[in-house]
């Protein structure tokens, strides 16, 4: 059977100050009236049921998800004592596939991702099961619409000899965030896609490539599964194992270095909600550019993302800038700077003002 598998574990650091440790970015409303986790949720249907949608995402953050979707079952949150990145978090979700249905087929999505064509969507995760279950790792490529730097990419090789609607080719390598000159290059190439983080295998498939490449984890992973059978021995397992798990991400884990790599093109309409940059793709703008959200006035301002809360924002002669206002912090910053907030939060963690972050 088909089952997705969504993670919703981030914490959203660049989209600082109104994504927090205990309010992150996936909560929030940031396009249109449902929340980045409700929509990752609604646009799975018709094509997965309720039951055969999973999430995984720390403990803390399963309370704020589940009232967001009451509509899955208690048991489909897996929850990470500590996030491990997305190596760790896809191998948890694999087990507990493998528990449920050997046979299973598993689409890894995200819950901070916006799609803006659903029907596309769905339909390019049906044609994946068929290069899945010709034993590929298929990996969803989003055709580049620019010269992105904070993007991976992947190359594509032959177009591989299965029947599908949607062409699927041998993905011969993938390439970290490039510099502009890469970038440039690979963007203008109909060879490159941007690495969109999102998966279709056989559960089996992964977790052998698991136990070639991550054989320490894999270990430590066989235990957890073994204590499945019981609900509290499974608790007291994750528990004692996970902080020892190292972190890892599932593109260095294994993917770069796995057997049969197949990629899709996914012409869906994708961006990745990661950065206020991102927002200047989605949200509508004025003549002169700008995102204005909450109270503002503006005399001559371009190219500038204004969200506020309860005070007017004033602007005056600025140009390409992000003002983000909360009730107890403000961020200013350069457009093009804008994915290096990261960067701030983590020195705010080191700081007096950890508190806000």
């Amino acid at each position: 059977m088909f089952y997705a598998v969504i993670m919703a574990g981030g914490s959203g650091t660049r989209l600082w100050p109104v994504s927090r440790r205990k309010r992150p970015k996936q909560t929030l409303h940031l396009v249109g009236e449902r929340t980045l986790f409700q929509q990752a949720v609604d646009r799975l249907e018709p094509l997965f049921p309720h039951d055969r949608i999973l999430v995984v995402t720390k403990t803390d953050h399963v309370p704020l998800l589940q009232p967001q979707a009451p509509e899955l079952p208690p048991e489909n949150y897996l929850a990470e004592p500590q996030g491990r990145g997305t190596a760790p978090a896809l191998g948890l979700a694999a087990v507990h596939l493998r528990r449920r249905d050997p046979d299973a087929v598993m689409a890894v999505l995200t819950a901070d991702h916006h799609i803006a064509d659903a029907p596309s969507f769905r339909k390019v995760l049906a044609d994946s099961q068929t290069a899945a279950q010709a034993d590929f790792l298929v990996t969803l490529g989003i055709p580049p619409t620019f010269a992105s730097t904070g993007y991976g990419y992947i190359q594509k090789g032959e177009r591989l000899p299965l029947e599908s609607d949607q062409p699927v080719f041998r993905a011969l390598r993938f390439i970290e965030k490039p510099e502009p000159s890469g970038a440039a290059r690979m963007a203008s190439n109909e060879g490159y896609f941007w690495n969109s983080g999102m998966f279709v295998w056989r559960v089996n498939r992964l977790l052998d490539e698991l136990r070639r490449q991550m054989p320490g984890f894999y270990s430590q992973l066989a235990e957890v599964e073994e204590s499945l059978r019981d609900p509290q021995e499974y608790a007291e397992t994750l528990a004692r194992i996970w902080p020892q798990v190292a972190e890892q991400t599932i593109d260095y884990g294994v993917m770069e270095g796995a057997r049969d790599v197949a990629v899709i093109p996914a012409r869906i309409g994708w961006t990745d909600v990661g950065s206020w940059s991102s927002l200047f793709e989605l949200l509508p703008r004025d003549p002169s550019g700008n995102i204005l959200a909450g109270p503002h006035e503006t005399v001559d301002t371009r190219g500038t993302l204004v969200f506020g809360g309860r005070r007017l924002i004033a602007t005056v002669g600025v140009r390409d800038l992000v003002i983000v206002d909360t009730d107890d912090a403000l961020l200013v910053s350069s457009k093009e700077k804008a994915q290096d907030v990261r960067l701030l939060v983590t020195q705010l963690k080191r700081s007096a003002h950890d508190a806000l972050t």
